[in-house]
């Protein structure tokens, strides 16, 4: 698959897929249930919601856990049936001759096992709800699939932005050494200045080939997440969006008691072994079987019979005792799960509302703060510089915390991107404004 790159001014990067890598991406996007291939569109750039929607079809993990809850669902339906008849034939009394149709008696029997009432439907409803358990374990996979591409993909953000931002500091850098080598050239700065300039030029250079890869590690990990090959291309993903977070602590962790599916699956554990232990207290009644048979008998006239007989339990009444027991500590310990799981939910909401306002708060302070006051430094410090009145490692401190500021407000940036999502995954559900540093 080919993808042209055009690198307008200012970097900023866009992708336009050639001819041949839209027949390529037809193939890879029908080789996935039809699930188009993010950021294929011409001049668009790599949508979230394009992702999540390839992710959710195509990753193979998700699928995994919906084909076992589809498995589940047929279990039901063979438990709670009743086993099958049999039918069978004896002879009696065989001459020597093998002649079975000389035999003294021929029997024909259908006979049918028939369990005590209750016992079969409550098998099959302990079934059910071991189904809906593992059902909610498929939103479980959902939900963890979703914070982890929202995490890849504001990575493989926050590496475009690094690049971007080496590269027009790189341009900067480039300027002050051209400017460094006409002061040099007129004596008035140093031959030290000027290899100085080189030599960060040179570093910018490195951490700009550095930067290349990081994006190339940043893509293997999302396509990793969305079933793809590695090296497959992807856009340049969309900033996040920044808009504030309103809701108190107390009212995402009663919106995660309420969402999050590992409860409802704890839940789902406690009334599947609720109708084990009431399961449990049924097999100590007995069980039936009845048959009807047909007598072909030589010689004499045929007739039919008859039989029924029915378990006796209590002979050994103590493995039912041992089941009860077990049916009630299966039950004793999903409450005590479910009660452990609330704890957890709790403790994960507070830790990334935590994570969310020092996020916003260091985003606000780079955005609002910082970069204003690192770049004023810059211009400043370059200007004297250029008038002699300000040495070169004053200048070479002003370009790298400069370099330093903005790297630091996009690692902010994608940091409170990353712990939104992950606030999302603890509630159990998205948020409903993304959160963000307040003006």
């Amino acid at each position: 698959m080919h993808w042209l790159f055009h690198a307008p001014t200012r970097g900023y990067w866009s992708i336009i897929p050639s001819r041949h890598s839209a027949v390529a991406l037809l193939a890879t996007a029908l080789a996935c249930a039809a699930a188009p291939a993010p950021g294929a569109d011409a001049g668009e750039p790599l949508r979230l919601a394009d992702v999540l929607e390839v992710a959710r079809q195509a990753n193979p993990q998700l699928s995994v856990a919906r084909q076992r809850v589809a498995a589940m669902r047929q279990v039901p339906a063979q438990v709670s049936a009743y086993d099958d008849p049999t039918l069978s034939w004896e002879g009696w009394d065989i001459p020597n001759s093998l002649r079975v149709d000389q035999a003294e008696n021929n029997i024909f029997r259908l006979a049918q096992k028939v369990p005590w009432p209750g016992k079969r439907t409550l098998a099959g409803t302990v079934a059910e709800h071991e189904a809906d358990a593992a059902e909610e374990e498929v939103h479980v996979t959902q939900l963890d699939l979703t914070a982890e591409v929202k995490r890849a993909y504001y990575d493989l953000w926050l590496a475009h932005q690094k690049r971007a931002i080496l590269r027009r500091d790189k341009l900067v850098v480039e300027r002050v050494t051209r400017t460094t080598e006409q002061k040099y050239g007129i004596g008035q700065a140093t031959q030290a200045d000027a290899l100085r300039a080189q030599v960060e030029l040179t570093h910018m250079t490195i951490q700009l080939d550095t930067a290349g890869l990081a994006i190339e590690t940043a893509q293997a990990e999302l396509n990793a997440l969305l079933s793809r090959g590695a090296d497959e291309p992807l856009g340049v993903p969309g900033d996040p969006p920044m808009q504030p977070l309103d809701a108190s602590v107390e009212t995402l962790t009663d919106v995660a008691l309420q969402r999050r599916p590992e409860l409802a699956a704890q839940r789902a554990a406690i009334a599947g072994g609720q109708s084990g232990v009431e399961l449990a207290g049924l097999e100590r009644r007995p069980d039936f079987e009845f048959s009807v048979g047909r007598f072909i008998n030589y010689g004499r006239s045929d007739g039919f019979g008859a039989m029924a007989s029915v378990s006796v339990p209590f002979v050994y009444n103590g493995k039912y005792d041992a089941r009860a027991a077990e049916a009630r500590a299966k039950l004793a310990g999903a409450e005590a799960e479910l009660r452990r799981w609330q704890d957890r939910v709790r403790r994960d909401v507070a830790q990334a509302y935590a994570r969310v306002r020092t996020a916003a708060l260091q985003h606000g302070l780079a955005r609002g703060t910082h970069i204003p006051q690192a770049e004023q430094a810059l211009r400043v410090t370059e200007s004297a510089y250029q008038a002699g009145s300000a040495d070169f490692l004053s200048l070479l401190d002003a370009l790298r915390n400069v370099e330093a500021i903005h790297i630091q407000h996009v690692e902010a940036e994608a940091e409170l991107a990353k712990a939104t999502a992950d606030l999302e995954r603890a509630t159990g559900s998205e948020l409903s404004q993304p959160a963000a540093a307040r003006q």
